[in-house]
């Protein structure tokens, strides 16, 4: 336990000190105001614009409208951004040999696996909690928010798909100890989901719908029992491919 927690400590300094943790709150701290600023002020901003004698329309917006763009930000724009910067976790220490030295003097393999998780998905809560405040904040500054049905259900499933991603990504610098392998293994595993996803009877099976129609489920347009299946799976997965890295990790020549 002393391992481990003195290896987290190291990753959440060393996060600190590349300005990982700094530039991901502040692109999700973006994210979060953008979505009902950018909701609020679309009318404004069509009418404003000539398109060629043509005068465009939008209908007054509302609360629901702020959290659909939210969730488009945090699951296009916010999990790309995610996974850019998460990407060397486990590569970059692999290629250059940095871990060497530590596992020499009694590092256990799974401990590196454990506490990179750890504080990958720490700085993943304190950024997507961040960005949630600021939409949450100027949303309710704006707009009436009704009842929300479900929303930590909701809320929640962008942050699992996210830890999901994480891991895939730590996987990936497992096996391929470089950058681009990382990224190709999860980019393949996404774009795969994506493409199940057309698959009506396999939606709420796809860990990519979670961060797909969220707004329905708040509204109750959709029932707990559309998401529950794919977040459990989500979590599974997690697990799952914690223990193939960790597995792979144990078995990697150094």
């Amino acid at each position: 336990m002393s391992a481990y927690l003195a290896f987290t400590k190291k990753e959440l300094i060393e996060s600190v000190r590349t300005y990982k943790l700094l530039v991901l709150l502040g692109v999700f701290l973006l994210l979060g105001m953008m979505s009902p600023l950018f909701a609020k002020f679309m009318p404004e901003i069509l009418k404003s614009v000539d398109f060629g004698g043509m005068e465009l329309t939008a209908p007054e917006p509302t609360a629901m409208d702020s959290w659909t763009q939210f969730f488009k930000n945090v699951g296009q724009i916010g999990l790309l951004a995610l996974v850019i910067a998460s990407a060397g976790i486990m590569a970059n220490e692999l290629s250059k040999g940095t871990l060497v030295n530590i596992l020499t003097k009694g590092m256990k393999r799974h401990t590196v696996i454990l506490s990179k998780l750890t504080v990958a998905a720490l700085i993943w809560a304190a950024s997507y909690m961040l960005c949630l405040a600021a939409a949450y904040g100027y949303t309710a500054y704006f707009w009436d928010m009704g009842e929300l049905r479900h929303r930590f259900l909701a809320f929640f499933s962008p942050w699992l798909l996210g830890l999901f991603l994480i891991q895939l990504l730590i996987l990936g610098g497992t096996l391929f100890k470089t950058f681009i392998g990382s990224l190709m293994l999860t980019g393949g595993v996404v774009v795969a989901m994506s493409l199940l996803n057309i698959i009506p009877k396999l939606q709420r099976y796809n860990p990519i719908s979670l961060c797909g129609d969220n707004t329905a489920l708040m509204t109750g347009v959709k029932d707990v029992s559309d998401f529950l299946p794919a977040a459990i799976i989500c979590a599974l997965l997690v697990v799952m491919l914690t223990a193939a890295s960790v597995v792979a990790f144990d078995r990697k020549q150094m």
